[in-house]
């Protein structure tokens, strides 16, 4: 709910802002600005929002966060306004429409505050009503910067039969108080209540997924656990490979109990054995990843609750809305929106370039090399590697709908060669293929792969490229 006209006129008359000098402007939102102004002594801070449901305009005893950047509004009102003295406060009329005169020595700008929900803006002007700047550029209604906007000259509307009151606001202290309190627990998408349910939803989404994920991570660790067992069985084979006949399906031997080890007909105890022993090693190098990867779930969802604790004891909505904001909730939901966020929370290892829209991934060793093709990159990634040398592997993240230009896969592939045992020759062959078609070396080295469809490319390190990709590294 947004302020009426009466209560905007109680507000003005409690502020009393003729000859307050302004001496910030604040702006952590596209829709919020806040004012540091100075008067006899005394400051206060003013709040300006254009949120629909919650358009005001009244002094605020809550801290106002910074904005990680500074936004274009408030940029141009220090540059313009701040250290200036408001001339004049008032609304024009009943329609909504505050209006501040701010002379700056000889300059006077109008500023006019409309708190209207569905069309709010903040506007300021020349003394001749020729726009110099708005918080929201809207051409269609001639609000942008060289316009003429004189709200003076509106027709006067007939007065509706609805008759508008101040509201009995709890609380104690002036109006203003009591409309910054209302405000800060009501204020529709900025009300503590909302943006609660809001980190609420996401961190619960969150903490469910990796629940679950966790559940089936510890049923794969009971069963690897018995890996020992396969071990056995195969020790069981060989010394007892006297007794098996080639055609026979199980093999059954006298310990404590009786145990039953099923052979597969026409195999060779040998080869049966060593079916087992694989196994074995199967189960007991996935055992030490499962309980790494239980290790990295558990953390996460230590932090994840850890974050909701701390947003939920956040009592400031205006530092919770910034939180919201910065991206560590999102305000999307759904299951794929989580699964995206969760995915780019990961930790990528090794570097990355980005150059314009694309994002070229190096990984600097074998187990980076490895990390990245296991959690990193899609099907139709790009992947670069040097011919005849060890070295680097080199993704180029694929674009939707985009096909990799030429000097992004020049970059990738000096890469590839700078970060390879060819670094010297000073250039080399490579290929590159999707992600899609490296398959796995069975028992090989970490991060072995055998490219399929693979493209060749002869590259030549040049020294002007690498300076210009170390100027695009990302920073994590």
């Amino acid at each position: 709910m947004s302020l009426n006209w009466k209560e905007i006129n109680l507000i003005l008359e409690e502020l009393d802002l003729a000859g307050a000098q302004i001496q910030e402007a604040r702006q952590s939102t596209f829709n919020m600005i806040i004012f540091r102004v100075h008067k006899k002594g005394e400051t206060k801070h003013l709040l300006v929002s254009l949120c629909s449901g919650s358009c005001r305009f009244h002094e605020t005893f809550s801290s106002f966060p910074k904005s990680e950047k500074p936004l274009r509004f408030a940029q141009f009102l220090n540059s313009k306004i701040v250290n200036g003295y408001i001339h004049e406060a008032l609304q024009l009329g009943d329609n909504r429409i505050v209006r501040l005169i701010v002379k700056r020595g000889q300059t006077a700008y109008k500023l006019y505050i409309r708190l209207w929900s569905n069309a709010a803006n903040f506007i300021v002007t020349d003394e001749k009503g020729t726009v110099l700047d708005a918080m929201r550029r809207l051409p269609k209604r001639g609000e942008i910067t060289g316009a003429s906007f004189k709200p003076e000259n509106m027709e006067k509307k007939e007065n509706q039969a609805r008759e508008f009151e101040i509201r009995d606001i709890e609380g104690d202290g002036s109006f203003n108080k009591k409309i910054d309190s209302f405000y800060s627990v009501q204020a529709g998408p900025l009300s503590l209540e909302t943006l609660r349910e809001q980190a609420r939803r996401y961190c619960e989404g969150s903490i469910g997924r990796i629940s679950a994920a966790l559940e089936n991570l510890r049923e794969k660790q009971s069963s690897f656990e018995n890996a020992g067992q396969f071990k056995k069985y195969g020790d069981l084979i060989l010394s007892n490979i006297s007794k098996i006949k080639l055609d026979d399906k199980w093999l059954e031997v006298q310990a404590a109990d009786v145990i039953r080890i099923r052979l597969e007909p026409g195999t060779k105890p040998q080869d049966m054995a060593g079916k087992y022993y694989e196994q074995y090693k199967k189960a007991k190098n996935g055992l030490a990843e499962i309980q790494r990867e239980i290790a990295a779930g558990e953390q996460e969802l230590k932090e994840v609750t850890e974050k909701l604790n701390r947003l939920l004891e956040e009592n400031n909505p205006l530092v919770l809305a910034k939180l919201l904001s910065k991206g560590q909730f999102p305000k999307q939901s759904g299951a794929r929106a989580r699964a995206a966020r969760s995915k780019k929370e990961k930790a990528r290892p090794g570097l990355a370039f980005k150059r314009g829209d694309w994002l070229i991934i190096v990984g600097r060793d074998a187990s980076e090399n490895d990390e990245l093709l296991r959690r990193h990159v899609k099907g139709n990634d790009l992947w670069l590697h040097a011919r005849d040398y060890h070295g680097s592997y080199v993704f180029i993240k694929q674009r939707s709908g985009k096909t990799v230009p030429l000097e992004i896969l020049l970059d990738a592939g000096t890469l590839a060669i700078f970060y390879s045992k060819g670094r010297n020759n000073g250039e080399g062959d490579l290929f590159y293929t999707q992600a899609k078609y490296l398959r796995r070396v069975k028992d090989g080295p970490k991060g072995l792969v055998i490219p399929a469809q693979e493209k060749n490319l002869h590259v030549k390190i040049d020294a002007a490229r690498l300076r210009s990709l170390e100027n695009c590294k990302v920073v994590d």
